[in-house]
């Protein structure tokens, strides 16, 4: 089964959406398979990461936006903004698809983990992420 999910985000960091992939892993039916995860966007990623700490989220973000500064005088692809070569760049530093288990009809998520978009863009946007469920 491919489904594809709308995540709305309202600027760059890191939004969860753990809750929607859960539910189309239910509505799929299937017990134990595989739920794999891809962003169709060249500036925003995919991540699982702590869902109970907001600290480590605001960390993570910070330490990207200081490895990949918005003012590189090397950057020439800028039609878009400051924000966009830079958004590019962490979009490859970071991942744009993932696996996940489905065991017992659930994502085999530990306790702390969650799913998320990586918005790299400032702007709000739509994320587009096509899930492929299995067995």
């Amino acid at each position: 089964m491919i489904k594809q999910l709308t995540i709305a985000v309202s600027g760059q960091g890191l939004h969860e959406f753990t809750s929607e992939v859960q539910a189309a892993v239910r509505d799929s039916g299937v017990i134990d398979g595989l739920c794999t995860l891809f962003i169709q966007h060249t500036s925003a990623s995919l991540m699982i990461q702590e869902n109970a700490d907001a600290s480590a989220k605001h960390d993570l973000e910070r330490w990207l936006n200081r490895l990949v500064p918005e003012d590189d005088s090397l950057y020439t692809h800028n039609a878009e903004g400051p924000d966009d070569m830079p958004a590019h760049i962490k979009s490859a530093l970071t991942t744009t698809s993932l696996s996940v288990p489905i065991s017992d009809g659930r994502l085999g998520l530990g306790t702390w983990q969650g799913v998320y978009v990586w918005e790299h863009r400032h702007g709000a946007a739509r994320r587009r992420v096509l899930l492929h469920i299995g067995e």
